[in-house]
């Protein structure tokens, strides 16, 4: 049974001052009511907590039999009889009539309007005519786009809302008969239509349709009925609406049946898809798709379909984008974005609500504690009418369409409560003789009509004849005053009155902690949320009213989820967040009471603090309250303890209490070094330098980077989105900067850190920023090149490192700290670095003025421009800064040239700067394919600079001889002669020349 919370969703109510007994009647929009009697229509204007007042009134041409409005096109359009015929009309541009004698223009859908009578459209009303070859049965109007489906015998009719520009300024709404949805064996007795959705029931049977858009429209569009293999088709085809006596006195009844999403084709229902709109409009619907076919039983016990089982109150349901309305009322409706889709129908004793977007799947079923008539399903609520009540029940429509709308619900961050909670009925209110109801807005509409035998002699009672009719004078009773109706407005409270009468009667479930507390608790969260989704009911600052609910509304379901003990405390964590409140205040609502001499922790609680302090929030809890949450954890998570001691929330802790709950701890569960480095950092906070040393002493150093690893808050936080290096940090900066190093090296191999967070840590560490990079930095990167981070770009990282060698040693800026890799350690450990070339040791040795505070620099930078990964054609455009007027620019620019094979300016540069080191470089340097180049270019260059003397002459004297040894060894007497210059000394070649010719005849 659905349990009843009576609660008062209904506030004031008001009496539809009408003329004529309703027949039937619909809301129109956000601030109109139309009743129709006969083969008149009223429209009542209806805002707010005013009383309703006559708008206008007009006639028909036929008595009306079905009345729907439509806000996108703001028309009425009717179902009327007139001389036992049946038709179907549109109202349309009903605002502008004025009073009931007004001027009205009839015109046939389609039909073209000229020009010249454009200004007798725009103040007049319109009705527009469509025809039909069969039997109109029920209508429906899509509220997105304003389209009509039109029901009749085995076939629904679609006319597609348009408009005719008459002219720039004025444009005529119009109709047009675009396609017939021809579906057998089902007479509709309602229809639902929205964008593309369709819902079709008989007195037995529902079905569910998807009308799918072709995206490549052929001309010429040929639809084929869908034909099934059921062998239960010839008895499906047995009419629903009355199941006839057979001869032998049997009558066939059908299983129930419910087929959801591609089993609904199953059904045997023959669907076929006719295209009738011109062949120059762009076809809308190509394809049908089947999303649910549910067939009810009839009650066997009589011959005849009694009213008990059959099916009435169709209705499909949308809810939209939030925000996605805009103030133009015209385009408004049109620009509405489809989040999600409901279905709902009902027995007179059960209703079914369906989610059909996404997924087919029922949602609520609703037990009626007596037979119903009618009912009205609204974002918020279900609206349900007996004979005597109109009983109000939770909907979940809220609930599926936030997990539609936002992917972070059912995460750490989002939660609400969940589609399969049971719904409940909030009121049951007393109505004498309900016959029909309707909703719009905020209001529900109901009208009331005593049995004839129940109503007792009575005159006219002025008094009652002025409530019925409002401010009208006239006492005169109309004729029909003795049926005993009245139509009733009957408003709904706004959702924050109700949410906070939730909130009360909650408060008596939160001694007892059952889950009572937390369904209505739900009940009240999602009626604000709903609330907030259908934003175009909304009061102007209303909204603001709601946000404060919802949060309100989190902050009290954090504390039933934090408080009792379910399968679902984890959820306290989400609605905190959602709350808005701080850990400082969700605290203060702990009750902190000492229950039989020991304190109970519920597991919502302690997984809510638990995240909040691993999230680096930026809030720091009070010396009073941080002691709180150590003893709480102390008493029910203590492996977490070392770990929560370390956020940046419990900097107010006093290092004593932390100690001493430390010591407490049994550490055969969890990790010993984590405790150690914890104690160790209270040790440092307190200043006691002893205690940190023997802490720190205790374990080798290896160990002490695991216990880095497993808590990184220990040497880096977290505050207002900025990277903050602990108390911790700084020490080792000064005491064990290498131990710092591998410690932020293992984070990274672990990723516990990324790589720009790293390089910021280093920065704000050691106070650098902009552009300077502490020593400690590069220590950090070389580390990397050593390790071969995998999430680590090599040329990036050799670009890091060459960048800032560079930078130093053009700059002569020696490191401010000491390295903690001297060049032939990166050399020996790191493949990345390679072996110095010989040459470069005479080169750099030739140079006495070198500075011997950027040596280190140097070498670093030589052996990785000597490595097998370095790609040089990358870095040569950052050389510009390192002149090579000093030695050691030019070391680095003839290595850089070397490895890009440009072998004879090398040459050319060592020739000018530093002789003695060009043989040295030919020997290393210049071998297998350009070994030629110790004659075509080494050989004349030195012949060359030795004619022209000089202060190097004796420098290239010897490197010629040096030069001649190696070419005699390579070259035949021949060629040998050729490379000789012709004006040489023969004296000074004629060695050389004897030892070539005897060459071949020692070989």
């Amino acid at each position: 049974m659905v349990q009843l919370y009576n609660l008062h969703p209904f506030g004031s109510q008001q009496v539809v001052p009408c003329k004529l007994e309703p027949e039937r009647f619909c809301g129109g929009g956000r601030d109109a009511l139309f009743v129709a009697a006969g083969c008149k229509v009223e429209a009542f204007a209806v805002s707010g907590q005013e009383l309703c007042q006559p708008r206008c009134a007009f006639s028909t041409l036929g008595r009306v039999l079905r009345l729907a409005y439509s806000e996108a096109g703001d028309y009425l359009v009717a179902i009327e009889e007139k001389n036992k015929a049946t038709f179907l009309r549109a109202y349309v541009n009903w605002r502008s009539k004025r009073t009931e004698n007004s001027r009205v223009c009839i015109r046939m859908v389609g039909h073209n309007v000229e020009a010249p009578f454009s200004e007798t459209f725009r103040d007049q009303m319109s009705i527009l005519e469509m025809p039909l070859s069969e039997t109109p049965l029920c209508i429906s109007c899509c509220p997105v786009k304003g389209d009509i489906l039109v029901g009749c015998t085995n076939k629904l009719v679609l006319f597609s809302l348009k408009y005719q520009v008459i002219n720039e300024e004025f444009s005529v709404l119009d109709f047009e008969r675009s396609l017939i949805i021809h579906i057998d064996s089902i007479t509709p007795v309602e229809i639902s239509f929205c964008v593309g959705y369709v819902a079709v029931m008989s007195d037995l049977e529902v079905l569910i349709l998807k009308l799918e858009s072709d995206p490549k429209n052929g001309e010429n569009v040929t639809h084929h009925p869908r034909k099934t293999n059921n062998p239960m088709k010839q008895a499906e085809g047995i009419s629903d609406e009355t199941l006839q006596l057979e001869p032998d006195d049997f009558v066939i009844c059908q299983k129930p049946m419910e087929l959801l999403g591609e089993k609904s084709e199953q059904s045997g229902v023959s669907v076929t898809l006719e295209s009738t709109g011109l062949a120059d409009e762009k076809i809308k619907y190509f394809h049908v798709q089947h999303l649910l076919y549910r067939r009810f039983a009839p009650d066997i016990s009589s011959y005849v379909l009694s009213d008990d089982i059959k099916l009435h109150s169709l209705q499909l349901l949308p809810i939209y984008q939030t925000g996605s309305l805009t103030s133009d009322r015209k385009n408004s409706s049109q620009e509405k974005e489809l989040l999600s889709l409901f279905c709902f129908f009902s027995l007179p004793h059960v209703g079914y609500l369906y989610m059909i977007v996404k997924s087919v799947e029922l949602m609520s079923v609703y037990q009626y504690p007596e037979r119903s008539q009618q009912a009205v399903l609204t974002p918020q609520f279900l609206h349900v009418i007996t004979s005597n009540n109109l009983q109000c029940f939770t909907v979940r429509c809220s609930a599926a369409a936030a997990r539609e709308e936002d992917p972070y619900v059912d995460t750490t961050l989002k939660a609400c409560p969940p589609v399969s909670l049971d719904v409940c009925a909030l009121r049951i209110q007393l109505f004498i003789g309900l016959k029909a109801i309707c909703h719009f807005k905020n209001h529900v509409i109901l009208l009331t009509k005593a049995d004839p035998e129940s109503i007792p002699e009575r005159r006219e009672s002025p008094k009652r004849l002025l409530s019925r009719k409002g401010t009208s004078v006239n006492l005169k009773a109309p004729p029909v005053a003795e049926a005993g109706w009245n139509l009733y407005i009957v408003n709904t409270i706004s959702p924050v009155q109700l949410y906070k009468e939730m909130i009360d009667y909650s408060n008596t479930y939160k001694t007892a902690k059952t889950q009572s507390c937390i369904h209505l608790l739900s009940e009240a969260h999602l009626l604000v949320r709903a609330a907030l989704m259908d934003a175009s009911q909304l009061e102007p600052g209303e909204k603001a009213e709601l946000l404060e609910a919802f949060r309100e509304s989190c902050g009290h379901l954090g504390d039933c989820y934090s408080r009792l003990d379910t399968q679902h405390s984890h959820l306290a964590l989400p609605y905190y967040k959602m709350s808005g409140l701080s850990m400082a205040e969700v605290l203060a609502r702990v009750d902190w009471t000492v229950e039989n001499g020991s304190q109970k922790y519920e597991r919502g609680l302690i997984f809510y603090i638990n995240h909040s302090l691993y999230e680096n929030l930026d809030e720091e809890l009070s010396e009073e309250l941080a002691a709180k949450v150590v003893q709480m954890f102390h008493v029910a998570e203590p492996k977490q303890l070392p770990h929560i001691l370390c956020s940046p929330s419990m900097k107010n802790i006093d290092p004593l209490t932390a100690i001493s709950y430390l010591r407490k701890l049994d550490t055969s569960g969890f990790s010993l070094i984590l405790v150690t480095l914890t104690k160790a950092a209270m040790a440092l906070k307190m200043g006691d330098l002893d205690m940190y040393r023997n802490e720190m002493k205790s374990h080798p150093e290896m160990k002490l980077v695991c216990g880095f690893i497993l808590e990184p808050r220990l040497l880096i936080q977290q505050r207002k989105g900025q990277i903050v290096p602990t108390e911790f940090a700084v020490h080792l900066k000064e005491t064990q900067p290498g131990l710092l190093v591998a410690s932020v090296l293992g984070l990274q191999k672990n990723n516990k850190i990324g790589i720009e967070e790293a390089d910021s840590f280093f920065k704000v560490l050691c106070g650098k920023d902009g552009d300077t990079i502490p020593q400690l930095l590069v220590d950090l990167w070389e580390a990397q090149l050593v390790a071969c981070l995998p999430d680590v770009v090599l040329q990036e990282l050799f670009f890091k490192l060459t960048s800032q060698y560079i930078w130093r040693l053009s700059k002569r800026q020696p490191p401010d700290t000491v390295p903690l890799r001297t060049s032939e350690d990166l050399i020996n450990s790191c493949s990345h670095y390679g072996l110095i070339s010989p040459w470069v040791n005479v080169l750099i040795s030739s140079d006495s003025l070198a500075d011997k505070n950027c040596m280190e620099e140097l070498s670093k930078l030589q052996s990785l421009i000597c490595g097998p990964s370095f790609d040089i054609a990358s870095i040569v455009p950052f050389l510009e800064p390192l002149s090579e007027d000093t030695i050691a620019g030019l070391s680095v620019h003839v290595l850089c040239r070397t490895r890009l094979k440009e072998y004879e300016q090398c040459i050319d540069r060592l020739l000018e700067r530093c002789p003695e080191a060009v043989i040295p470089y030919a020997n290393h340097e210049l071998k297998e394919e350009n070994r030629t180049l110790w004659w075509k270019k080494l050989l004349p260059e030195l012949c060359q600079r030795i004619k022209c003397g000089g202060e190097k002459y004796q420098l290239y004297l010897s490197s010629l001889k040096e030069t001649l040894s190696i070419v005699a060894v390579e070259l035949e007497l021949r060629d040998f002669l050729n490379v000789l210059p012709e004006d040489g000394t023969a004296a000074f070649f004629l060695p050389y020349l004897l030892y070539c010719s005897r060459k071949k005849s020692l070989t």
